[in-house]
């Protein structure tokens, strides 16, 4: 004979509390599945917002643009783009940006591995103020540097050359690079370097073949800042220039004329200044994913 459920009223009520109690327990994940999900759209939606309207507006006439509130192009052009891909003052801007970026890159990591593989293995009388020097280039503006910069440069005939703003820029980048690579080479054991020196291999073989690509994620995250710093300074960039290696951010602040400005080139422009950022990080997200997780920043 089974068991029966007891049924005065106190029982049925406690049950059904019961039930009631795991329904809601049952319920609160989903819920808070949701509003994490509400959260994460409106939070995309927001940071997205400004870049649609960049890009709508990249195909708007100038009369549309200053005219009605629109959402999507009604008349679409295609005239600022070509604008931009044919005329020199606007592309060359971008071909100045890209080559001194390119050799700010270059000059900053190579000069930043052996600095921060000495931060990380040897130890020096002022090895630590010395570290603390390069960070304080970090915490000064600019615009401290740019007089010292402006008159060297122009004395020595290097004022409106590519190398001028890619030098200028290691002046920050070099200890940026330097800090982040230091953490990720302080995370590879001494005894990696001692292995290898009793195998046989010189110092730069072992520090090509085996030590970089034991931080390759370092190195990617390293390229990530180095390219955004250069990349979007503009006082610097555009002070050490003026026709011949003049930066994209430069021509776009020069876009005013008879007619007043040219927002829809303006726009387009803006829009070709994101792409080669979203290149870089294509190429660098998987260094970049296990460089935050695992080195200084």
């Amino acid at each position: 004979m089974s068991d029966s459920l007891p049924t005065t009223p106190e029982a049925v009520r406690r049950r059904a509390e019961a039930v009631a109690a795991k329904r809601r327990r049952q319920a609160r994940p989903v819920v808070r599945q949701w509003r994490r999900t509400g959260l994460l759209t409106t939070y995309i939606l927001f940071v997205l917002l400004p870049i649609y309207w960049l890009l709508n507006m990249s195909f708007q006439s100038n009369s549309e643009i200053l005219g009605a509130l629109t959402l999507w192009p009604s008349d679409f052009t295609l005239e600022h783009y070509a604008k931009i891909f044919t005329d020199a003052n606007w592309y060359m801007g971008y071909v100045n940006s890209i080559a001194y970026v390119l050799m700010n890159m270059l000059i900053s990591i190579l000069v930043a591995l052996p600095a921060a593989y000495a931060f990380s293995r040897f130890r020096f009388i002022g090895d630590k103020h010395l570290f603390f020097w390069l960070l304080t280039n970090l915490m000064a503006p600019p615009a401290v540097f740019l007089l010292p910069y402006f008159q060297l440069y122009y004395t020595v005939g290097l004022f409106d050359t590519h190398v001028a703003v890619a030098l200028a820029h290691c002046l920050f980048n070099i200890p940026l690079a330097v800090w982040i690579l230091e953490g990720f080479m302080s995370s590879v054991p001494k005894e990696i370097d001692e292995t290898a020196f009793i195998d046989g291999y010189s110092f730069p073989r072992f520090f090509v073949k085996i030590f970089i690509p034991m931080i390759r994620s370092g190195i990617g995250v390293t390229l990530f800042f180095l390219f955004m710093f250069s990349w979007v300074e503009l006082l610097l960039a555009s002070t050490l220039t003026s026709t011949g290696a003049q930066p994209i951010g430069s021509v776009m602040t020069q876009t005013k004329g008879a007619s007043g400005i040219d927002w829809g080139a303006l726009s387009a422009a803006g829009v070709l200044t994101i792409l080669p950022g979203i290149v870089v990080v294509y190429f660098v997200r998987n260094h970049i994913a296990k460089g935050f997780a695992l080195g200084r920043t």
